[in-house]
């Protein structure tokens, strides 16, 4: 039998209407083989009308032509680390919806030049950016989503990664904002919950993305993973954002303040496979 996560799975095994009438902001596409992308694809396919948020000029022009080719007009340009931007943002998204269903969070960042040597050598300006983007800006997405969710509840999704609670070589401070941010989702969680809203984050392993080709030696990380984990395979966009769907959709609607593992297995390891020792 071949791992669930090699066989050949397109979309359309995520095709029902479990998010059908359902509405959401996808923050964090970069290009076609981003996370976010491959959530947008599957909520979309689930029946989720979508809007789209971007930074700057460059990433528009790679996120308006996806975003309409899932028939949305609906792009907000967002700076995270700007109270002003962020308002202005959920200002228009109101204005157009004036309810959301879900929200997914997948923003984060750090300098390349310090996601390599000891983790020691980490900056003071970058440790504070890195927090603030990847980590903080949750809190303050979380913070305007609420009063759009709260009369009918709803979902809010994050992305972490295990470097978060295990040394990842060259993931460096980017462990460390991870490691915050899955701690706000369970503190968010309790805020939240008694409005009905879920938060939780999903923790892939290394994906050939935009952001994991910044980490250093990703290729070994990516084939590494792939050799040792249990299923001996990592995640696929598919199989993200299935597990996306699940959680914004009504079936999830008992889950929250969990960091769900989409890795093949590896979380589970105590050392590599016996091969690969």
């Amino acid at each position: 039998m071949v791992p669930c996560c090699l066989a050949n799975i397109t979309g359309d095994r995520f095709m029902n209407d479990s998010m059908q009438g359902k509405r959401g902001l996808i923050m964090g596409v970069a290009n076609d083989r981003s996370i976010a992308w491959g959530i947008a694809r599957a909520m979309h396919q689930a029946g989720a009308e979508l809007a789209f948020s971007y930074q700057g000029d460059a990433f528009s022009k790679r996120v308006e032509p996806l975003a309409a080719s899932l028939g949305s007009d609906l792009l907000l340009d967002v700076d995270v680390t700007s109270d002003a931007s962020l308002d202005a943002a959920f200002d228009s998204l109101a204005a157009r919806w004036p309810t959301i269903d879900f929200l997914v969070h997948a923003v984060a960042y750090s300098d390349k030049s310090e996601l390599a040597g000891r983790f020691m050598n980490t900056s003071r300006a970058n440790f504070k950016h890195s927090m603030d983007i990847s980590a903080y800006s949750f809190i303050e997405v979380a913070r305007r989503a609420h009063p759009m969710m709260k009369d009918k509840g709803g979902s809010l999704i994050t992305l972490t990664y295990q470097g978060s609670n295990r040394v990842v070589p060259n993931y460096n401070v980017m462990g460390v904002a991870k490691a915050a941010l899955e701690a706000a989702t369970r503190y968010l969680a309790n805020d939240l919950g008694p409005d009905g809203i879920r938060v939780n984050a999903i923790s892939p392993g290394p994906m050939k993305t935009l952001a994991g080709a910044a980490i250093g030696g990703a290729r070994k990380t990516f084939r590494h993973t792939e050799e040792n984990a249990p299923l001996r395979c990592n995640a696929t966009l598919e199989a993200i954002g299935g597990t996306a769907v699940y959680l914004a959709a009504d079936s999830g609607i008992c889950t929250t303040g969990e960091i769900i593992r989409v890795d093949g297995g590896f979380h589970v390891l105590g050392m590599p496979q016996p091969d690969h020792l």
